[in-house]
Protein backbone atom coordinates (compact mmCIF):
# COMPACT_ATOMS: atom_id res chain seq x y z
CA UNK A 1 0.00 0.00 0.00
CA UNK A 2 0.89 3.33 -0.65
CA UNK A 3 1.54 5.78 2.20
CA UNK A 4 2.38 9.67 3.09
CA UNK A 5 5.73 9.32 5.41
CA UNK A 6 5.89 12.22 7.80
CA UNK A 7 9.32 13.58 9.30
CA UNK A 8 10.77 16.06 11.24
CA UNK A 9 13.31 18.22 9.09
CA UNK A 10 15.47 20.80 11.47
CA UNK A 11 13.19 23.72 9.93
CA UNK A 12 9.53 22.23 10.65
CA UNK A 13 7.86 19.17 9.13
CA UNK A 14 7.55 17.34 5.83
CA UNK A 15 6.12 14.17 4.13
CA UNK A 16 6.56 12.03 1.07
CA UNK A 17 4.44 10.20 -0.80
CA UNK A 18 6.07 7.01 -1.07
CA UNK A 19 4.45 3.66 -3.82
CA UNK A 20 3.57 0.35 -2.64
CA UNK A 21 7.77 -0.49 -3.04
CA UNK A 22 8.76 2.18 -1.00
CA UNK A 23 10.01 4.52 -3.50
CA UNK A 24 9.64 8.21 -3.14
CA UNK A 25 6.87 9.57 -5.20
CA UNK A 26 6.23 13.00 -4.40
CA UNK A 27 8.04 15.68 -1.46
CA UNK A 28 6.17 18.27 0.45
CA UNK A 29 7.39 21.78 1.04
CA UNK A 30 8.38 22.26 5.13
CA UNK A 31 5.42 22.77 7.47
CA UNK A 32 5.53 24.76 10.44
CA UNK A 33 3.49 22.43 12.54
CA UNK A 34 2.41 18.84 12.29
CA UNK A 35 -1.60 20.44 11.72
CA UNK A 36 -0.34 22.27 8.84
CA UNK A 37 2.01 19.27 7.26
CA UNK A 38 -1.55 17.60 7.60
CA UNK A 39 -3.48 19.56 5.82
CA UNK A 40 -0.79 19.46 3.07
CA UNK A 41 -1.47 15.78 2.89
CA UNK A 42 -5.38 16.22 2.65
CA UNK A 43 -4.59 18.77 -0.02
CA UNK A 44 -2.67 16.30 -1.77
CA UNK A 45 -5.40 13.46 -1.80
CA UNK A 46 -8.34 16.05 -2.73
CA UNK A 47 -6.38 17.65 -5.72
CA UNK A 48 -4.49 15.38 -7.31
CA UNK A 49 -7.14 12.85 -8.81
CA UNK A 50 -8.68 16.33 -10.68
CA UNK A 51 -5.89 17.88 -11.59
CA UNK A 52 -5.28 18.82 -15.27
CA UNK A 53 -1.44 18.07 -17.03
CA UNK A 54 0.40 21.45 -18.33
CA UNK A 55 3.12 20.22 -20.09
CA UNK A 56 5.43 23.16 -20.03
CA UNK A 57 7.85 21.49 -22.03
CA UNK A 58 5.70 21.53 -25.43
CA UNK A 59 3.43 24.74 -26.12
CA UNK A 60 2.75 26.86 -23.14
CA UNK A 61 -0.71 26.56 -22.31
CA UNK A 62 -1.98 28.11 -19.01
CA UNK A 63 -4.50 25.60 -17.22
CA UNK A 64 -6.55 26.45 -14.21
CA UNK A 65 -5.28 25.16 -10.95
CA UNK A 66 -5.70 22.42 -9.64
CA UNK A 67 -2.59 21.22 -11.88
CA UNK A 68 0.54 18.72 -12.42
CA UNK A 69 3.54 21.01 -14.09
CA UNK A 70 5.53 18.90 -15.76
CA UNK A 71 9.05 20.77 -17.08
CA UNK A 72 12.46 20.70 -17.47
CA UNK A 73 14.97 21.90 -14.91
CA UNK A 74 18.31 23.30 -15.33
CA UNK A 75 19.91 20.00 -15.95
CA UNK A 76 17.18 19.65 -18.43
CA UNK A 77 15.49 16.81 -16.36
CA UNK A 78 12.29 16.51 -16.24
CA UNK A 79 10.19 17.62 -13.15
CA UNK A 80 6.37 18.25 -12.02
CA UNK A 81 4.52 20.30 -8.74
CA UNK A 82 1.58 19.65 -7.85
CA UNK A 83 -0.53 23.25 -7.42
CA UNK A 84 -3.25 23.41 -5.24
CA UNK A 85 -6.80 25.40 -6.59
CA UNK A 86 -5.03 28.52 -4.72
CA UNK A 87 -1.86 27.87 -6.90
CA UNK A 88 0.23 26.70 -3.91
CA UNK A 89 2.66 23.99 -4.66
CA UNK A 90 2.03 21.56 -2.68
CA UNK A 91 3.86 18.36 -3.99
CA UNK A 92 7.14 18.34 -6.37
CA UNK A 93 9.30 15.62 -7.78
CA UNK A 94 12.67 14.71 -7.98
CA UNK A 95 13.92 15.04 -11.03
CA UNK A 96 13.41 12.50 -14.47
CA UNK A 97 16.00 11.71 -17.65
CA UNK A 98 13.10 10.73 -19.58
CA UNK A 99 9.51 12.34 -19.79
CA UNK A 100 8.06 9.34 -19.72
CA UNK A 101 8.99 8.48 -16.40
CA UNK A 102 8.14 11.92 -15.18
CA UNK A 103 4.49 11.01 -16.73
CA UNK A 104 4.56 8.07 -15.23
CA UNK A 105 5.29 9.72 -11.67
CA UNK A 106 2.73 11.75 -12.21
CA UNK A 107 0.01 9.30 -12.79
CA UNK A 108 1.08 6.99 -9.73
CA UNK A 109 0.53 10.33 -7.66
CA UNK A 110 -2.92 10.41 -8.96
CA UNK A 111 -3.55 6.55 -8.46
CA UNK A 112 -2.05 6.41 -4.95
CA UNK A 113 -2.33 9.95 -2.98
CA UNK A 114 -6.23 9.39 -2.04
CA UNK A 115 -5.92 5.93 -0.72
CA UNK A 116 -2.55 6.57 0.74
CA UNK A 117 -2.15 5.62 4.56
CA UNK A 118 -0.02 8.12 6.62
CA UNK A 119 2.60 7.10 9.17
CA UNK A 120 2.36 9.59 11.78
Amino acid sequence: MSKFSIRRVSSGVKFDLRAPNGQTIATSEVYESMAYCRRGIEAVRKNAPAAKLEDQTEAHSTLTNPKFELYRDKQGLYRFRLRARNGKIIVFSEGYGAKSACEAGIEAVRRWAPEAETDA
